[in-house]
């Protein structure tokens, strides 16, 4: 009885062992299966990875080249921006020695013309008067062309040979007139010259009203009111008058 059940005991050991092997076969492949899907999930996250990195990289790379391109092209304007500069100093540089030169050469002449008409009084003092006027309008040219320094020159030269001129308070008023506000405190001592040594000139009722605008300015109230009040006193039909009392009226003075 043993004998008989041995072989079919052993048959049904094989049998129940090749089934153990197949399931073993099969989970080994599913477990294969699960790490090649992990593997190409990992590779797949690589290559992304590696696609956003040279993406990155050329934007990197193409903000680089915008950046000096940016860079050279500022260079250039720069560049020409600071030649154009310098082209305009140089032309302001050669202007200004052109007027200076050009003064010049009129004193000259009219130094030369009032030497020729020297000889017979009469004739001399119009040649001095049309000299006067000459250099006096040279001058004045200048100031209004924007050569102030040039212009101051003249106007100084102009009261050194002719103190008496009828335009001598006019040269020392718009030689206060080259100087702005940048120094003020030399065009008030030109507009003081004017208002105390020709008082019954155009120009000292202006030059009044610049030194009280000029005080006004500088936060001077009591000055300011000195120089209006003074202005309207000695000249109060003057424009410079009404505009002195609407100063002071807007000062409640």
């Amino acid at each position: 009885m043993i004998r008989r059940i041995a072989p079919v005991l052993a048959l049904a050991t094989v049998a129940l062992g090749g089934c153990a092997l197949r399931s073993d076969v099969r989970r080994l492949e599913e477990q294969l299966t699960t790490m090649q899907d992990d593997n190409d999930r990992r590779d797949s996250l690589r290559a992304a990875q590696l696609t956003q990195i040279l993406a990155l990289q050329q934007r990197t790379t193409d903000s680089l080249a915008a950046v000096q391109a940016s860079l050279l092209a500022f260079r250039g304007e720069t560049l020409g921006q600071l030649y154009d500069v310098q082209k305009q100093i140089l032309q302001v540089q050669e202007l200004t020695g052109q007027s200076t030169r050009r003064l010049n050469e009129l004193r000259g002449d009219l130094d030369a013309r009032g030497q020729q008409l020297s000889g017979a009084a009469p004739a001399a003092g119009g040649a001095a008067n049309a000299s006067a006027v000459q250099m006096y309008e040279a001058s004045l040219q200048q100031l209004r062309r924007g050569s102030p320094t040039t212009a101051r020159a003249g106007f100084r030269q102009f009261l050194e040979q002719y103190p008496t001129a009828a335009e001598a308070p006019d040269a020392l008023y718009f030689i206060g007139e080259s100087f702005g506000t940048e120094t003020p405190d030399s065009a008030a001592a030109y507009y003081t010259q004017v208002a105390d040594r020709f008082p019954a000139s155009a120009r000292a009722a202006s030059a009044l009203y610049r030194l009280g605008a000029m005080a006004e300015s500088a936060r001077d109230t009591t000055a300011a009111r000195g120089y209006y009040q003074r202005l309207i006193a000695k000249y109060p039909t003057s424009n410079e008058a009404a505009l002195a009392r609407d100063r002071l009226k807007a000062r409640g003075q």
